[in-house]
């Protein structure tokens, strides 16, 4: 049995530099879009288009761009590719340390050390937040270092009082920094990036980590507070969000498509995923870009 090796990703700052700041666009594509992680915290806005984001065990479907919080260590995928869709990618990578060890602890600071905190977790912004942010990410293209780097402690601080956010993994996902154990969830979380569409056995999963059953299932809810089904249903219900809105398939097509077998069991669990069932959803959708 193969799957996908899990990646530890080493980010390096250009020499004289203490963050990374990186833009995409359809001429260089953000081409990392393997589930990862690293140590350094890492603020991506997405300007416009549509697509997956998986952070921890929260797997959703944004619309219209997106502007992601993601704390140090917390494994993600990355978020566009060449079907999203969007203008361009604003990536800004740094360690909670990067002015040194107390900077943050100074009073002025603490509102930024908080975020940092409940970025461990992810965190979505939305509304006038991520319009206002995204501009100021992408105007760091246009500044020298000293300037982008006052211009970045802005924007953390005012991503720091904004309420314009939801915190991805609410309940935590507890991701120890012991090799094994990142180890062991990456795998799992490539294997269902993989093979999701198929029929995927707790057997499976417990041999592919080497660990009996019951003790896979004790270790997956233990990690991510969901169980090893609900986290495939779920992301298999993102991909047919995902397809309801891009693709003019049939919803019997979605379904298959999606790694279901049942349709009325897709209906079910769609309805009580999104509130709506699959027509309703696509309809609303329609509504909303016309």
């Amino acid at each position: 049995m193969t799957s996908l090796k899990p990646a530890f990703e080493a980010i390096e700052p250009n020499f004289g530099h203490s963050f990374t700041y990186q833009k995409f666009d359809s001429q260089r594509n953000n081409k990392n879009n393997s589930w990862h992680y690293h140590p350094e915290i890492e603020l991506v806005y997405v300007n416009g288009g549509t697509g997956k984001r998986q952070i921890g065990s929260h797997v959703s479907y944004y619309g219209n761009g997106d502007l992601i919080l993601i704390g140090s260590n917390l494994p993600h995928c990355g978020f566009t590719n060449a079907l999203t869709g969007n203008e361009s990618e604003t990536v800004i990578q740094m360690k909670a340390d990067f002015l040194g060890n107390d900077f943050f602890n100074i009073p002025e600071m603490k509102k930024i050390q908080s975020l940092f905190e409940i970025a461990q977790g992810g965190i979505a912004f939305s509304g006038k937040t991520k319009k206002k942010i995204g501009e100021k990410m992408e105007i760091l293209e246009y500044q020298g270092d000293f300037q982008r780097l006052l211009s970045i402690l802005n924007i953390l601080n005012e991503l720091a009082i904004s309420q314009d956010f939801k915190v991805l993994n609410a309940e935590g996902f507890s991701m120890k920094t012991e090799v094994k154990d990142n180890d062991r969830i990456n795998k799992v979380f490539n294997h269902v990036k993989a093979n999701f569409k198929e029929e995927i056995s707790l057997d499976e999963m417990a041999d592919l980590v080497s660990m009996t059953v019951p003790s896979f299932c004790r270790y997956f809810k233990k990690i991510t507070n969901k169980t090893f089904v609900q986290f495939v249903n779920e992301y298999r219900l993102v991909h047919a969000s995902k397809l309801l809105a891009e693709r003019p398939m049939s919803i019997t097509d979605v379904c298959f498509e999606s790694g279901f077998n049942n349709f009325s069991h897709f209906n079910k669990q769609f309805k009580a995923f999104t509130g709506q069932n699959p027509s309703e959803y696509r309809n609303q959708l329609k509504k909303v870009l016309n």
